[in-house]
């Protein structure tokens, strides 16, 4: 990212780069609210339904499939710590291409996914406010994010820390208390007794066979979309050698904390046949727990939640531009930083354009379907980046051998595991052409990689021009 053969700047040139500033407090958090997203509050219903019990299992599948993911990035960001992001990395071993095309295509991702959050933000808001218009709530909810991430990269931290805390005093009630009325032999109105044997005694932990348990892939994966978050931080992360291995070690406790048990919890109180698909399971367990305003709790709870999935959009995304100015990929002036050392223009171009594609879904008759539509897009171009995290890993692998032999955080199951995760996510994909609603979604993609590759040739195009014509200048 500069010009010093060391990967160390210059005092006067530090002031525009971006600083270390987060501390391990913010990592910690910023890697559970990555982990814990908006559709594990709303979307486990229809998981429930559509996969019975054995919907505990596909979480711990997807959850330990991308732990993997995660630490090949933590061995590839630490193998060389001028790495800022992904993007360097994937620029660096696979080629130009492979930045060029990771960066853009996660910054869409955010966008997309911070479109169906502000989206999100508003109906949430219509439960307290039914007489507002619903471009109020969106345009005050990227207002302030704008105005708190202008301000230093520590506010971002402290923000994604006291989102991600909402979630965790959430669930961790949640699992409380569903495990309280288990023991305490809690009897609902229809006759079912609260008891772990729920989750085997009605057809089994497979109730709806094989094809039900892949069906709960095709949703699940969505609530895991954010968890390599973390890695956009490498560059603002103070102490990166102990604070991103903590908080990449710690993704399997949280799998099992904050989706299993709460899982678990749920179906122990209400049978999985009770459970409404339309309706959050958070909701029905607290209501069942005689708690009134659970209704009210649980929307403030997914308010936040989608608040902190939006926060961390536009971070990643002016971050991201960042990155992709900085090698030329990008209008120069996201380059710049502010005074602060924040991406400020890559920071205001982002909510303009969450605000800009917020209008646009505005006018699409049916929003049910343009919100599946515009996730289930996010959950496939996500995935092809967990890909390109997974390939640069297989060519440093081959490429920097010595720098794999002198890690001191090494991916388990190295090669092997980079090799089952990426057959993994093609699976994952496959599944998601069983459903109408989620196969439109695998239309878009092609197109989304024509764009890309359209794009990137035209801008090394211009960068040759560029070169020859400064060779014929001098």
């Amino acid at each position: 990212m500069n010009n010093s053969p060391l990967g160390v700047s210059p005092p006067d040139q530090q002031a525009h780069e971006l600083q270390r500033n987060l501390s391990n407090r913010h990592i910690q958090l910023i890697a559970i609210g990555g982990a814990i997203g908006t559709g594990l509050f709303m979307g486990s219903g229809k998981t429930i339904s559509l996969a019975g019990p054995s919907i505990i299992f596909v979480y711990m599948i997807i959850g330990f499939m991308l732990f993997f993911v995660m630490r090949a990035m933590g061995e590839l960001l630490l193998s060389n710590l001028k790495y800022k992001s992904f993007i360097d990395f994937a620029h660096d071993l696979l080629g130009p291409w492979a930045g060029y095309f990771t960066g853009w295509t996660y910054w869409f991702c955010w966008i997309v996914t911070g479109i169906a959050d502000v989206i999100a933000i508003s109906a949430y808001s219509q439960f307290w406010f039914p007489d507002i218009p619903q471009w109020t709530p969106a345009l005050a909810c990227v207002g302030l994010l704008l105005s708190l991430n202008l301000l230093t990269v520590k506010m971002f931290g402290e923000l994604e820390f006291w989102f991600a805390m909402i979630k965790i005093v959430a669930i961790c009630a949640l699992v409380c208390t569903g495990f309280y009325m288990m023991g305490s032999a809690y009897q609902s109105s229809t006759g079912s007794v609260a008891s772990l044997s729920n989750l085997w005694n009605d057809d089994g932990m497979f109730p709806h066979g094989v094809m039900g348990f892949f069906a709960g892939f095709q949703i699940a994966v969505f609530a895991f979309v954010g968890i390599e978050l973390v890695g956009t931080t490498a560059a603002e992360t103070k102490n990166p050698e102990r604070n991103l291995p903590r908080a990449i070690n710690s993704i399997p406790l949280r799998i099992i904390v904050f989706y299993v048990l709460a899982l678990i919890a749920i179906m122990v109180v209400t049978p999985w046949r009770d459970v409404v698909p339309s309706k959050s399971p958070f909701v029905e367990l607290f209501v069942l727990a005689g708690l009134p305003a659970a209704a009210g709790i649980i929307n403030f709870v997914v308010l936040t939640s989608a608040a902190s999935s939006a926060n961390s959009g536009v971070f990643s995304t002016s971050r991201m531009l960042y990155g992709l100015a900085v090698d030329g990929d990008a209008p120069s002036k996201f380059s710049m930083l502010s005074r602060r050392a924040v991406p400020s223009n890559g920071l205001i171009f982002s909510c303009t354009c969450l605000l800009g594609g917020a209008l646009l879904i505005y006018l699409v008759p049916n929003m049910l379907e343009a919100f599946t539509l515009i996730t289930t897009v996010s959950a496939i171009l996500f995935m092809c980046v967990w890909s390109v995290i997974l390939l640069s890993y297989l060519a440093y692998r081959k490429k920097r051998d010595d720098l794999h032999r002198a890690s001191t955080y090494k991916m388990p199951g190295g090669t092997t595991m980079a090799w089952a995760c990426l057959v993994f996510f093609a699976f994952i994909t496959a599944l998601l052409a069983l459903e109408d609603d989620t196969r439109q979604a695998l239309y878009f993609v092609p197109v989304w990689f024509v764009v890309m590759g359209v794009s990137y040739r035209s801008i090394r195009r211009k960068k040759a021009q560029a070169v020859q014509l400064s060779y014929e200048v001098d």
